[in-house]
């Protein structure tokens, strides 16, 4: 277990925080392109240097969490645990990432309440929106290029990317579709374990026998076995 922060961290994280909480509420209020970070700095009541010390842009505000995110994912991936299949070790990313986020981990995340505005801005605004699919792309390669790291001649490259892409794809469109319906932060979370329990019955044909035929499809020669099982 690590060491507590110090003041100066903890000061740190609130300002951050600060900011973040700031720049959501002022895209919300008087929109994304509108809003200027001078304005949001001035929120907070730092300086716009201040506020460029914690992010590049207005854009890296909106996505404050998808570094810690991807790199808790990347980490559970890498403490595979001996003889763990795909199914299990992708459902262990699933659940622990969930708890990540919902237990607000480093103490420097807002709470839930925080990211269906942040969907709705993001579906809302086209820049946004181009910066997310790149996003997107970006994580799923590097889960992938994780998730071969961790099944080192177990998985090809085709076979981790397919199940990276439908795992990801699963959450991503079920939490989009939750939100479409107004449906409440908890509602949301509910929707997105669904979508994995989906997403890993068609994941399960990776955790194949050896010797069994790579890419068998239900049905097909050697796919028989696998849907008997």
């Amino acid at each position: 277990m690590g060491a507590a922060p110090g003041l100066r961290e903890r000061k740190k994280l609130r300002t951050r925080r600060a900011l973040i909480e700031a720049a959501l509420r002022l895209f919300q209020e008087n929109g994304f392109e509108e809003t200027t970070v001078a304005e949001i700095a001035a929120d907070v009541d730092v300086s716009t240097r201040t506020f460029f010390s914690y992010f590049a842009s207005k854009e890296d505000v909106v996505f404050f969490d998808t570094r810690s995110r991807v790199d808790h994912a990347l980490a559970v991936i890498a403490d595979r645990r001996p003889g763990e299949p795909v199914v299990e070790l992708l459902l262990r990313v699933a659940e622990t990432t969930l708890a990540f986020t919902l237990d607000d981990a480093d103490g420097s995340e807002p709470a839930l309440e925080m990211s269906s505005a942040r969907t709705n801005l993001i579906m809302s605004v086209p820049a946004l929106q181009a910066r997310a699919l790149h996003l997107l792309f970006d994580v799923q390669r590097e889960l992938a290029q994780g998730l071969r790291r961790a099944y080192p001649g177990e998985l090809d490259p085709i076979e981790a990317a397919a199940a990276v892409g439908m795992f990801v794809g699963a959450v991503k469109m079920a939490a989009i579709t939750s939100r479409e319906r107004d449906d409440p932060p908890m509602v949301t979370w509910d929707a997105v374990r669904r979508s994995v329990d989906i997403a890993v019955n068609g994941l399960r044909s990776l955790d194949r026998a050896p010797g069994d035929a790579a890419g068998s499809w239900p049905g097909s020669a050697g796919g028989q076995n696998a849907t008997k099982a």
